[in-house]
């Protein structure tokens, strides 16, 4: 599926929608180049879930937690662009961390990738003139929950 995501506020729109649909054990793999709209949209999916405050970007902790009440869930936002090897991941205790929380994963190709999961959503945006395009793949957990997005 192809999602035009043309300004900012369609990329608050649609991480919304991700958000409204997101449940434990899922996770959001976002890929795409440096200044794709990575960060943006977990942003966005991160406030959709009820965190009003700050929302450092992970890139140099790679993992950073969201707890309820801050959040409706517990989450992990994590961000593999320094990984030099999917062990790593494990070597973090990932695995520890998305224990009944959902997973936003920046760079998940750095961790070994999520798309054999049945919960990952995986979407891959791109650069289209002033705005963005998303390629959203779907696991089999997400194929009852697509309809909103």
């Amino acid at each position: 599926m192809r999602i035009d995501l043309p300004d900012l506020h369609a990329m608050e729109r649609f991480g919304q929608a991700i958000a409204a649909k997101l449940q434990p054990g899922d996770v959001v793999a976002l890929s795409g180049g440096l200044g794709a709209g990575k960060t943006t949209l977990a942003r966005a999916i991160i406030a959709a879930l009820g965190h009003l405050g700050e929302t450092p970007s992970p890139s140099f902790a790679i993992v950073e937690l969201y707890e309820p009440p801050s959040t409706r869930m517990p989450l992990v936002h994590a961000d593999f662009y320094r990984l030099s090897h999917p062990a790593e991941a494990e070597e973090i205790g990932l695995d520890d961390y998305r224990q009944g929380a959902a997973l936003l994963a920046e760079w998940p190709e750095h961790a070994g990738g999520f798309g054999h999961e049945p919960g990952c959503l995986a979407i891959a945006l791109e650069d289209v003139g002033t705005g963005r395009i998303a390629i959203v793949e779907a696991g089999a957990d997400w194929l009852g929950r697509l309809p909103c997005l």
